[in-house]
């Protein structure tokens, strides 16, 4: 069944025009919809506990609130905090100050789909899910274009909730180039899996492994960098522009035969069976648990993982190599970090 692309003239609703919009946390996505809303003319204030973000969200100019305070005067709550901590913030401080026919609002849909959060009845609940980081969604906005988006509607108790949903992704700029409908259920399970088994995971184990295969077979580290780890974004620029094929058309003959012969010795059948368990985890909801069990826990496996990546040769040898390469440095570091 083909999926419809929706843009600007797609959204027949100014939904949110008249409402008061409030954007819970002020982190790499939080920051994004809240500047791009309010520079499409939405009346926006933001909730967030004190530190950082606070001051940052002062210093660019909103009205700052603590998060109930936030929440109380809202017509519509995005709540855009990190994943881990949104169903305290959401028992403790979101749902006692809601208003009755609010419409709350995710950037994901991880909460909602594995119950973590459970809204009330009378409220609207839907999804805008920029497919970039927070900080593309602002730069690319600014530039009079936009981050593609994925919408989707879990709750329409007021029967403007997908409405509500589009029309957010017109004031963020995701319609400007595209928005897809989905589910909560559909978006959660496929981003889970898309990072886990490829854009991350994936990518990072498949790099690792080369380069301690060829430094394990005598090669120097720092042509083994370049070979598997810096080279990466110059393929992914051209999958990204033109798919396989534009990338095909770039490498040289030699390339594309060995991506043809290599590429199913290494991806085999079994690899597959790895990642159909890695989708099981993710449908099951054990996967969701486990993130959510070391977070309450005080995040000990995520500090472990953390302290290790830190260690790896790779790691060491790319900072020494980037730091002579001052091109590959994006200049946008401070929209990277996330403020809690």
């Amino acid at each position: 069944m083909p999926v419809t692309m929706y843009y600007e003239n797609d959204v027949k609703e100014n939904a949110l025009e008249g409402k008061k919009i409030a954007v819970i946390g002020y982190g790499s996505q939080g920051h994004a919809h809240a500047q791009n809303l309010r520079d499409s003319g939405q009346d926006v204030v933001i909730g967030i506990r004190p530190g950082k973000s606070f001051d940052k969200a002062k210093e660019d100019g909103f009205d700052v609130y603590p998060v109930a305070d936030a929440v109380a005067q809202a017509d519509v709550v995005m709540i855009l905090a990190p994943d881990e901590i949104q169903g305290e913030l959401y028992k403790n401080e979101i749902e006692p100050n809601l208003k009755d026919g609010v419409a709350i609002g995710f950037g994901h849909g991880f909460n909602i789909h594995f119950g973590f959060i459970q809204p009330p009845e009378t409220a609207d609940v839907f999804m805008l899910a920029p497919k970039g980081p927070g900080h593309l969604v602002r730069r690319t906005f600014e530039d009079g274009f936009g981050v593609p988006a994925l919408f989707a509607v879990y709750q329409d108790a007021t029967g403007t909730a997908r409405d509500i949903a589009m029309d957010w992704g017109r004031g963020v700029g995701a319609a400007r180039v595209g928005m897809l409908e989905t589910s909560f259920k559909e978006e959660t399970e496929e981003d889970l899996f898309g990072e886990q088994a490829v854009l991350c995971g994936g990518v990072t184990a498949l790099i690792e492994a080369g380069f301690e295969v060829l430094t394990e077979a005598g090669y120097a580290p720092e042509l083994a960098y370049f070979e598997v780890l810096h080279e990466m974004k110059l393929i992914v620029d051209l999958f990204y522009e033109g798919g396989f094929k534009k990338m095909r058309q770039s490498i040289s003959n030699t390339a594309e035969f060995g991506d043809y012969t290599a590429g199913p010795r290494l991806i085999t059948e079994q690899v597959k069976d790895n990642m159909r368990e890695v989708l099981k985890d993710i449908q099951s909801g054990k996967f969701a648990q486990e993130f959510m069990d070391d977070h309450k826990a005080g995040n000990p496996k995520m500090k472990e993982y953390r302290e290790r990546a830190k260690n790896l040769e790779i790691e060491k040898v790319g900072a020494e190599l980037r730091a002579a390469m001052p091109f590959t440095q994006s200049g946008d570091e401070a929209a990277f970090k996330i403020y809690e």
